[in-house]
């Protein structure tokens, strides 16, 4: 992870760094022309500038005025430039120098130099045949007289290393401000980098605990609304399930531990009993008896497991396909149960309509519904006491309710009873034979079709509430 980290972090920087580069060279480029440019423009005014004032001074021939060099001085001292006048045969006449012998004048320009003045007012880099001591950018521009004839040449120069020294100065602050903002760019893309790794690098260390049986650990939420704070979020969320299932599953191996080890232990122990003659032979059956209560005991568990894991693995949307009618099914499983009813001398308080309520699901599933709700009522109910069975629809769904009177659930328990393997203390203490897989099944049944229950026990009545939802165009089809 420390590599994929720093691999980020220098692909980041590495763009960040060849994107200034770039720009930097083409900053360069269009900087130096720009300056070129506009240097160029301004010795092209100051060149025609020079040649009109040359005719106005000159009285149409005269290029030595004094009127004209005053000017070209003046002119000199303003922009940094070099003027100087050139009459028709090349020869300076005329000079921007304060100096009053000045060494310019009288310099003969040679045929070449002279090419170069006429070439279309040309601008160029060059010494004009020994006219500057350096290399100078050059830009002339011919004068006219009134008549149209070429009286001479107005010659602007600036040394070229002086534009040059213009331009790197300039280049200086661009690049130390690069330098600067290129800096400031690898740190806020090592911060940035940084950020946006480090949730990255929590979830692989969490995913490694996890591979080990931690599922306690949490990745810091930072509060970031973006991609990686809802990423952040939903990794908390998959934790907090993966540890919840984590819990669940320690506590059914505990709990299916504790149901085998009763009946085991009580099996083991009445047969070595009545192997080694501990047990006397008049005995015995009693305690055959035993043992076969419960290794039915046993035998009603693995198939309830059984059962719940085949109910588990049943796909809600087929079984949303089917429909039946559970005013049928209440009245069949009701009677089933009459004998268990009778033992306890209960009442039957049955408040079911006539018509037909038809409601999607599998009738058989929902048959064991009714049925461990109304053996968990049966058992738990005081004797002579009413048992009440209702069923009513409300919108589109049906309401089915399974009531007894007897001791009171404790409200911390109401939460738990539909977990696998619990059992209240109630329960506990008077179903001998139950193995608390009853209202898990039941509850995993109404979830696979999408359903509801509820349970509430206040003032010694209990009761259990639980939805199916209609069929909008009823059609009375019993069973599957």
């Amino acid at each position: 992870m420390r590599s994929t980290y720093f691999k980020n972090f220098m692909m980041s920087a590495s763009l960040a760094v060849l994107s200034f580069l770039l720009l930097g060279m083409a900053f360069t480029l269009l900087s130096r022309g720009f300056l070129i440019e506009e240097q160029r423009s301004s010795m092209e005014v100051n060149a025609d500038e020079v040649a009109r004032s040359a005719i106005a001074f000159g009285d149409d021939g005269d290029l030595t005025s004094w009127d004209l060099r005053m000017m070209l001085t003046t002119l000199s001292q303003s922009t940094g430039f070099e003027i100087m006048v050139a009459n028709s045969d090349g020869v300076i006449v005329s000079c921007s120098d304060k100096e009053l012998i000045c060494p310019h004048l009288g310099f003969q320009l040679d045929n070449s130099s002279l090419r170069q003045l006429d070439d279309a007012d040309g601008d160029q880099l060059t010494r004009l045949g020994g006219l500057f001591s350096s290399v100078h950018y050059v830009v002339s521009s011919p004068i006219r007289s009134n008549s149209g004839n070429t009286l001479g040449y107005a010659i602007v120069g600036y040394d070229s290393s002086r534009i040059m020294d213009t331009w790197n100065t300039f280049f200086a602050t661009f690049l130390l401000v690069t330098v600067v903002v290129m800096g400031i760019t690898v740190v806020m893309t090592f911060i940035t980098t940084r950020q946006q790794t480090r949730p990255i690098n929590e979830m692989a260390a969490a995913a490694r605990k996890f591979a080990h049986g931690d599922f306690s650990v949490r990745i810091t939420d930072t509060g970031r609304d973006d991609e990686m704070g809802e990423l952040t979020a939903s990794f908390n969320l998959m934790a907090d399930s993966l540890e919840r299932s984590e819990e669940r599953r320690r506590e059914f191996i505990a709990n299916v531990s504790h149901e085998l080890k009763t009946p085991m232990t009580t099996i083991a122990g009445f047969a070595d009993g009545i192997l080694d003659g501990t047990i006397p032979p008049e005995k015995e059956r009693v305690y055959l008896e035993t043992i076969s209560s419960e290794t039915k005991r046993l035998n009603r568990m693995v198939r309830n497991m059984l059962e719940l894991s085949r109910i588990q693995s049943e796909d809600s949307t087929e079984l949303l396909k089917r429909s039946f009618d559970i005013s049928e099914v209440l009245m069949r499983t009701l009677l089933s149960l009459e004998g268990k009813i009778n033992a306890k001398k209960l009442d039957v308080d049955a408040a079911l309509p006539e018509e037909h309520f038809i409601v999607r699901g599998d009738g058989d599933a929902i048959t064991q519904v009714v049925y461990n709700l109304l053996d968990n009522a049966i058992k738990f109910a005081t004797e002579g006491s009413t048992l009440g069975l209702s069923l009513w629809k409300q919108g589109d769904k049906a309401y089915v309710s399974v009531k007894d009177h007897g001791e009171t659930i404790p409200p911390s328990e109401l939460s738990l009873i539909f977990d696998r393997f619990h059992k209240t203390d109630r329960s506990r203490s008077l179903d001998r034979e139950g193995v608390g897989l009853g209202l898990y099944i039941v509850k995993t049944i109404l979830g696979n079709h999408n359903e509801d229950i509820s349970v509430t026990s206040a003032d010694g009545v209990t009761e259990f509430v639980f939805t199916l939802t209609l069929c909008k165009q009823p059609q009375k089809q019993p069973g599957k």
